[in-house]
């Protein structure tokens, strides 16, 4: 199991390491990994660029067998490697946000879609989506925040800090700015008229390549994805 899931955690930091790269060369990572996909030795599952695994399984996982390798004196280099790429998405990722602002982001309303590690749960355990908000609150943003399951499970965590939406578009009231963490459904085909018209900026930050870079372009968005 330990071996498993640490070889899926690596296919994701791949690609996320790969997606890096392609920002910098110019080159469209989704038609990379459709690429890759086609050769049956790898498959079409786990290349999804973002800004990194989380979740009870993964990040357990990978750490517990790094620990039996240090334990028996094996430098896992590889699973170094992955904990390491995987930390520095989300880290880079708000780095993208703080920098289009100048490294000024005090004063900020944020509207985060998706809180759940992965789509489909509520379980938020790992979940990048948290190391966002604890960012952008200490930075002196607030945030308004929607996910279809999670919502309940984030409050616990920060209360009155976080305003809790009613839905992806009450999220948007008043923000600067959209921000996509997790790649639920609901998230892929929205209304951008009415997104357009509720924030102060046409200006979306999406972890999960959910939409077309030239699509949004020609609805006059600034798109980081």
């Amino acid at each position: 199991k330990y071996a498993a899931n640490a070889f899926l955690a690596t296919k994701i930091s791949f690609m996320n390491e790969i997606a890096n790269l392609c920002e910098l060369v110019g080159a469209d990572v989704d038609n990379v990994r459709k690429g890759i996909g086609t050769d049956s030795r790898i498959g079409k599952r786990f290349l999804f660029a973002g800004v990194g695994y989380g979740g009870s399984c993964f990040p357990k996982d990978v750490q517990a067998l790094y620990h039996t390798s240090q334990q028996n004196k094996y430098d896992f280099t590889i699973l170094d490697s992955v904990m390491r790429v995987n930390q520095l998405q989300r880290e880079g990722f708000y780095k993208k946000i703080e920098a289009h602002f100048g490294g000024n982001l005090s004063g900020k309303t944020i509207a985060l879609w998706g809180l759940a590690f992965k789509p489909n749960t509520d379980d938020i355990r790992e979940a990048p989506a948290l190391y966002l908000i604890e960012k952008l609150l200490e930075a002196g943003a607030k945030v308004r925040a929607y996910d279809p399951e999670a919502m309940k499970n984030v409050e616990r965590q920060f209360g009155a800090k976080v305003y809790f939406a009613k839905d992806e578009y009450d999220a948007l009231s008043g923000a600067d700015f959209l921000v996509i963490v997790t790649e639920w459904n609901e998230f892929r085909s929205p209304d951008f008229d009415k997104i357009s018209s509720a924030l102060k900026n046409k200006l979306i930050f999406d972890g999960r390549n959910l939409y077309s870079v030239d699509h949004l372009k020609k609805l006059g968005f600034t798109y980081y994805s």
